[in-house]
């Protein structure tokens, strides 16, 4: 029987941790393995339990969401450790604050909750997640400008040295949004192929997840916007095979 997912949760709301917590303990597959009233506790606990996802508000004393993400992602003994920030507020710091820290994905907290319980699967099996919306104006802030006008042969894997050509087509598509299978059937390769490039591409660009490729992507200049037709779901958008 496949272990569950074990979750951290964080939030200064002593209500909404007990009402988180029930959630996922109703479901087989997850379960709670800690909870935390801020940021600096939650550190401590995700070196302590090694969690696969943390549920990590925002604002909390002592020490905020972002710092506290910054430190678990940032850290050798929780590098496996994925965050799914959970915030009241749909504002862009936030937002790039926490990929910028490390965060594989971002909700709000007035989510149904059958989305919220997704996107924690969806977080821990190493995918990338954002609030509906929120796609578009975090290409924009991350893309480069100087980029945006480049030839598409100075936007090469030469940007991103150790990249094979291969692996720069497929960075590419992860980018604009396909999945796994998409990118096989696109590029005619078999599955296990283009999960083992995805898994060199995490590797060489020190990313932990989909979300951590798709902004190293748009930073470096690779990928831009508008830069070839991009899929409907959008680069965060649901993944339905694993990297």
């Amino acid at each position: 029987m496949t272990r569950p997912i074990g979750v951290l949760v964080v939030d200064d709301q002593a209500l909404l941790r007990a009402s988180f917590t029930v959630l996922i303990e109703s479901e087989p597959d997850l379960v709670v393995v800690g909870e935390a009233g801020d940021g600096v506790r939650a550190v401590e606990l995700a070196h302590e339990l090694r969690p696969d996802v943390v549920l990590m508000d925002v604002r909390m004393p002592r020490m905020d969401g972002i710092e506290a993400t910054g430190l678990i992602c940032g850290s050798a003994r929780t590098r496996e450790v994925k965050v799914l920030v959970l915030t009241m507020f749909d504002l862009d710091e936030h937002v790039f604050a926490a990929l910028r820290a490390g965060a594989s994905g971002f909700l709000l907290k007035d989510v149904p909750p059958a989305e919220l319980l997704h996107g924690l699967r969806v977080v821990a099996r190493g995918d990338g997640l954002l609030a509906p919306g929120v796609t578009r104006r975090l290409i924009e802030a991350f893309a480069r400008p100087e980029r945006h006008g480049a030839p598409a042969g100075e936007r090469g894997t030469a940007l991103l040295p150790g990249v094979t050509d291969r692996e720069g087509e497929v960075l590419h598509l992860v980018a604009r949004g396909f999945t796994n299978a998409a990118i096989a059937e696109r590029l005619r390769l078999r599955l296990p192929t283009v999960k083992t490039h995805v898994g060199r591409l995490l590797d060489k660009l020190g990313a932990r997840d989909r979300t951590q490729l798709v902004i190293a992507a748009y930073e470096t200049g690779f990928v831009v916007p508008g830069d070839g037709r991009a899929n409907p779901g959008g680069p965060f958008g649901e993944h339905t095979d694993r990297a």
